[in-house]
This record gives structure tokens, C-alpha cells and sequence, in this order.
């Protein structure tokens, strides 16, 4: 049980705008209890020293592929794009031990504290041995996510993956996916037993990998039983052009055309990427309820192309932001990248603020982050409302790109002034988390990796 606390913020992001002199108490189950505005300071309320946020949910991690960070850069004779790096990626996967990726879990889930994020889903598909072999226990690898989340002081939704081929021709998976091997019943049987433990900083649901890794009865059977349970499915899609020409191929159907003709799509559904997706698809998804996980420094990294986030914003799709490979830990950059990569394409300013039809670019985009984090990580994680899990950051009120801010514009600041601001200081469910992240084990991983 948390403890229930007082705190006492002379500005705190409350229903979409800054708010002046708020209380924000929890209680001991680490949900807000009371959030009130305009008030003079209660005397056994802890004084913050500056503004504070709501923590967000980073909707999309590969927790392991922070080994590769800066690692998968250098390019080689011939076509380099996210085909080329997978090949990459799998000489990390092939090796890592179930102690090597819970250093390195729990080393970068401190970077995603340090950055403000409070909670992370797990789209983890690392579910056997070097040699593809299942694990005496089925949880083994999951349950190393688990402890770094733990150690750490973040919330996490574990999202076990269901991995079945190579290919939408294949038969079976590639000798490099040897690890990924999984069945409905496997995947299955993970969620169920993290559900047995779940608190408010432990959630599971179930990740489908994508069209292209899971045939068409195993991802309908999946589904339903997570729908039955209540429980968020994410799942990779349209990512790729060659992604959406094999689709074409093997269904005449585009993949986000086709899963919404033939998956139980609803508001439980994150859709991961959904890089390339026309009018019609975007219109499907939001009339579906189904949300988008948007990552866009992966996706600038690897050359996925640009989503069309005006489109999205226009239609009130619902949205969040995910690090997936981890290129960058800061939700600042992920929303930076993602208005600057519209600005890029369309040759105009504020896209997501005209879009949504508010002045502030960074406001649309971090109350999309904030409103989408709930349904990716299947709780409530809202923001500062009585109810929701009691997160918050607290900006650096020395920082130097906020020196000199007017208070109403240090959102706009954050999100589009460098350098990168630090959090002072991050609360998770009630509890104040350590920022400094665990290197020993981080290096010693890293040393034996590579």
C-alpha cells in the first residue's frame, strides 16, 4: 500500500491547461483522491517547487534493443532500411540472458523516468532460450521485465507476443526468430499468470506481432479470449511499404483494411505505427474505437516514412507515443519529432495546433499522449483527476531551456526548446522513484553482449 500524501503545485496541467495553485492528494491505493484548483496551500500539504505534470505512458517498448541504441548506424553496401537493421537487431536477440535483459530493463526504465514517462508496455516476443528451446518456466523471460519494472519504480503493461512464422507465405519462423516461437495458448497462459499478480503499477495484455507473423485463425482465437478478459491488444501494422504490398498479395486487402474486416477491432485495440494508412483506414480505426501508438523517433530511424498525424488529430483518433527501439528515451523528442516530421512533409507550423483547432501545438500533442496512455496500458493513467493513478513529474524549474519562460508557455518550452530539460523529481502511484539509472549491471551486459 502507498501512502496517502498532500501535495500543493503552484502550476499543474489540469483537464488540458496549466492551473494555478492546485492540491493533488493521493491515498494509500496510489490514486488521486482529491485534485482541487485555486487554492491557498494546506499546511500539511508538500510544497512543490515548480510547475508539474502528468507522467505519460511510453505505449511501445523493446525493452532489449536498448543494447543496439547508436550500435545499428553505420551503413553497409546496398539497400540499408528496417529490413537491414532487423537482421541487426536479431544478433542482439539470439544472445541475451534472461539476467543481461533485466539489467538492461531496469536501466532503461530508469531513463524512462528520468524523462517522465511513469509507464511502459512491453511488447516482448523473447520468450525462449538461446536455442529456441521453451524455458522450465514459461515466465522466464517475462518475469526478468518484470523485476527491472520493479527495481526500477515504473508501472508496466507486459504484452506478451504471439510470433508464429516468418512471412505471409511462411510456414513457420526463420532460424533467426528461433526465440520468438510462441502459440496462442502460450501467450495466453503469460497474461493470465501476470493478471494474477496484477497491482496499479502491474497490468498484461496481449500483443499480436503482425499480419505478416500470425495466421488469420490463431490471431482471431487470441483475440477473442483477450477481448473476453478485458485485457488492451497491441499488435505492428502497416509499418512498411513491402509490409503492405505482401498483404496485397496474399489477401488483396491492404492490412489495416483487411483486420478491420476481420479482427474483432475495438476500443481495446492499440495499432502500432500504422505508418502507411489512407483516409478510409484512419476513418475505419477511429469509427472501430481502436487507438494508434506512434513512435516517432524509430520510425524516422529506420526510414518508415510519416504518419498522417493532422488526418488522425482531425478525425479525434485517439493516439499515444511509444520509444520502441529506444534510439530515444524522451517523450519531449518523440513529440518534437512527430510535429516536425508534418511541418517537413506539408511545408507548414503547428500542424497538430491547427489540426485539433487550439493554439498550442505541444498541448494537442501531449494531452493526445496523455488520453491515449490509459487505453494502451489497460488502466487509468489519465492525469490529475480523482481516480487516476497518482503520477507526476516535476520539470527542473532551473533548467536553461525554460530559463526566461512565461509559465503558460513552459509546455511549448519543454517540447520545443533544446536542450532536453530534466525531471527534478517523478512520483509513481503515491511514490517518489529514484532517477539515477542502475549502470553496473547495464555495462556489465553491454560488455558481454558486444
Amino acid at each position: 500500500m502507498a501512502e496517502a500524501r498532500r501535495f500543493f503545485a503552484p502550476r499543474a496541467w489540469v483537464a488540458g491547461a496549466w492551473a494555478r495553485d492546485v492540491l493533488l492528494a493521493s491515498d494509500g491505493g496510489g490514486s488521486w483522491s482529491e485534485v482541487r484548483t485555486g487554492c491557498e496551500a494546506p499546511t500539511d500539504a508538500e510544497v512543490l517547487p515548480g510547475a508539474v505534470l502528468p507522467g505519460l505512458v511510453n505505449g511501445h517498448s523493446h525493452a532489449f534493443q536498448r543494447a543496439i541504441a547508436g550500435l545499428a548506424e553505420r551503413g553497409t553496401a546496398g539497400h540499408d532500411d528496417f529490413w537491414s537493421w532487423r537482421e541487426r537487431m536479431y544478433a542482439v536477440a539470439l544472445r541475451i540472458t534472461p539476467p543481461q535483459l533485466e539489467a538492461i530493463a531496469a536501466f532503461l526504465y530508469a531513463e524512462l523516468l528520468q524523462a517522465g514517462y511513469t509507464h511502459v508496455c512491453e511488447f516482448h516476443y523473447l520468450h525462449n532460450d538461446a536455442d529456441g528451446r521453451p524455458y522450465a518456466d514459461p515466465l522466464e523471460m517475462s518475469l526478468a521485465l518484470v523485476r527491472a519494472a520493479q527495481r526500477a519504480g515504473i508501472g508496466l503493461t507486459l504484452l506478451p507476443a504471439l510470433y508464429m512464422r516468418s512471412g505471409f507465405a511462411a510456414s513457420g519462423l526463420s532460424e533467426h526468430q528461433r526465440r520468438f516461437a510462441s502459440t496462442p495458448e502460450s501467450v495466453l497462459g503469460i497474461a493470465q499468470a501476470l493478471r494474477r499478480q496484477a497491482s496499479p503499477l502491474l497490468a498484461a495484455g496481449i500483443a499480436l506481432h503482425s499480419l505478416r507473423a500470425v495466421d488469420d485463425g490463431a490471431l482471431r482465437e487470441t483475440a477473442a479470449a483477450a477481448r473476453q478478459a478485458g485485457m488492451p491488444v497491441h499488435m505492428h501494422v502497416a509499418e512498411q511499404q513491402a509490409e503492405v504490398d505482401d498483404c496485397l498479395a496474399r489477401h488483396w486487402q491492404r492490412p489495416i483494411e483487411w483486420l478491420l474486416a476481420n479482427a474483432p477491432v475495438d476500443s481495446h485495440w492499440n495499432l502500432v505505427h500504422a505508418t502507411r494508412s489512407t483516409e478510409a483506414e484512419l476513418e475505419g480505426v477511429r469509427d472501430a474505437g481502436a487507438g494508434i501508438v506512434l513512435c516517432p523517433t524509430t520510425e524516422a530511424n529506420l526510414g518508415d516514412g510519416v504518419f498522417d498525424l493532422g488526418g488522425w488529430l482531425a478525425l479525434q483518433g485517439r493516439c499515444c507515443i511509444g520509444s520502441d527501439s529506444h534510439v530515444t528515451r524522451d517523450w519531449c523528442e518523440e513529440l518534437r519529432l512527430l510535429e516536425y516530421t508534418q511541418r517537413v512533409v506539408l511545408r507548414r507550423r503547428n500542424v497538430a495546433g491547427h489540426a485539433a483547432g487550439q493554439e498550442s501545438s505541444a498541448g494537442v500533442l501531449f494531452g493526445a499522449a496523455l488520453a491515449g496512455g490509459s487505453g494502451a496500458a489497460g488502466l487509468r493513467l489519465g492525469g490529475f483527476a480523482v481516480g487516476e493513478r497518482a503520477d507526476f513529474c516535476l520539470p527542473d524549474p532551473q533548467a536553461l531551456a525554460l530559463a526566461g519562460v512565461p509559465p503558460e508557455h513552459l509546455l511549448d518550452a519543454l517540447v520545443f526548446s533544446s536542450p532536453r530539460t530534466p525531471m527534478a523529481r517523478v512520483c509513481v502511484a503515491g511514490r517518489d522513484v529514484p532517477l539515477a539509472p542502475p549502470r553496473e549491471g547495464f555495462l556489465a551486459a553491454m560488455r558481454s553482449l558486444w
